[in-house]
């Protein structure tokens, strides 16, 4: 098929001004300022926080823009990646061409189109990971994964900047909320408990193991129900619920045709002085070290490919028990983005630990590919 280069799409004058806002630089905010800023949703700060979104997410956009029509191995010309440039040059069309924002008025208009840009990026991640699929599909075999360093490098880049796009957006227009419940502020719960978040994630797991396998083991959780910390429910939850799910897979299989008990994965929330740990364990086998440094890539998982049977996505395939190999992945991002991290370690024929690092300080910037 014929293939549209972004000119042909889209106006010349479109493309550079592209060019002109990628080369800007980004401002980064802190969950501790988004917390602080959002504690007092006057209107003047709704109008000083449009007027900041009207000038950052352009900018992040055109970046994000401009490297998907660069990318390696004729990744850009994949009908998927196509789809997804085209996303991201709408979105900065619909910023740019919005006027200055000067009242209440222009402030709500403004927050009702961030609200449509997020829904119309909704799916990015599995189109993109369609795009993967369809490079893999025609990619040369006797080229090594590691040659797609870039790859894995422009992905992190892209949905890390992707987590930051819409958490700005997001935390924006939750802050129009009339009445939030106690303690929250925008997407941010100032008093949110991780043994909580923890076991509703661990329920969400278990549930759809169940539903693939018939059964599924139990998760036992250890730490204080009381203790809370300021954070991201929603990111929280994907991450636990990403680390809960393949350890329950891990250990299901192991123990599908065995007649002992299935062991219980265990959830342990510590709390630190700088970090909270949640560390979720499994007797699953674990991974044999060779396959370590793959299980942070987006070129491999060891499940099969839900992309692969049904190339039409919608929502309701975004939760399978084993995606597209890029819960890790991606849960490592949602970690980093609020200075955290993600650890694996394994041992082969025993089991797995991953280790949840969540920054408790809330200062650090977010991170700006």
């Amino acid at each position: 098929m014929a293939v549209k280069k972004a000119c042909e799409s889209f106006s010349k004058s479109l493309i550079d001004e592209v060019q002109r806002w990628g080369c800007m630089k980004q401002t980064g905010v802190s969950l501790r300022y988004m917390m602080e800023f959002g504690s007092r949703p006057t209107r003047r700060n709704f109008i000083i926080s449009a007027q900041f979104l009207h000038k950052e997410l352009p900018i992040r956009i055109a970046r994000r823009a401009i490297e998907l029509e660069a990318l390696p191995y004729g990744l850009s010309e994949k009908p998927a990646v196509l789809k997804v440039r085209d996303w991201y040059l709408d979105s900065f069309r619909d910023l740019r061409s919005f006027p200055e924002i000067k009242d209440a008025n222009d402030e709500k208009e403004f927050t009702h189109m961030i609200k449509a840009i997020k829904v119309r990026h909704n799916n990015v991640v599995p189109m993109m990971a369609l795009g993967v699929q369809q490079l893999k599909k025609g990619i040369n075999p006797r080229i090594v994964y590691e040659d797609l360093d870039e790859i894995h490098q422009f992905l992190d880049r892209f949905y890390m900047s992707r987590i930051g796009i819409r958490m700005l957006i997001g935390q924006h227009v939750e802050l129009h909320n009339p009445n939030p419940p106690p303690h929250v502020v925008g997407y941010i719960h100032t008093k949110m408990s991780p043994v909580e978040v923890a076991r509703n994630a661990s329920e969400d797991a278990r549930s759809i193991c169940q539903r693939e396998y018939g059964s599924a083991p139990k998760v036992n959780i250890y730490g204080d129900p009381d203790f809370t910390f300021p954070y991201v429910p929603t990111h929280l939850h994907t991450m636990v619920f990403e680390l809960v799910k393949n350890s329950l897979r891990a250990v299901q299989e192991r123990y599908m045709d065995s007649d002992k008990v299935a062991p219980s994965v265990r959830i342990i929330v510590a709390d630190g002085i700088e970090d909270v740990t949640i560390k979720v364990s499994d007797e699953g086998g674990g991974i044999p070290r060779s396959g370590l440094p793959k299980i942070f890539t987006y070129l491999y998982s060891t499940a099969r490919n839900p992309l692969d049977e049904h190339s039409e996505i919608s929502e309701a395939d975004a939760v399978t028990m084993a995606g597209y190999g890029y819960g890790l992945p991606i849960s490592r991002l949602y970690a980093r983005y609020f200075g955290g991290d993600l650890q694996i370690i394994s041992m082969e024929g025993y089991g797995t630990d991953a280790y949840l690092h969540l920054s408790r300080l809330g200062d650090s910037q977010e991170p700006l590919p």
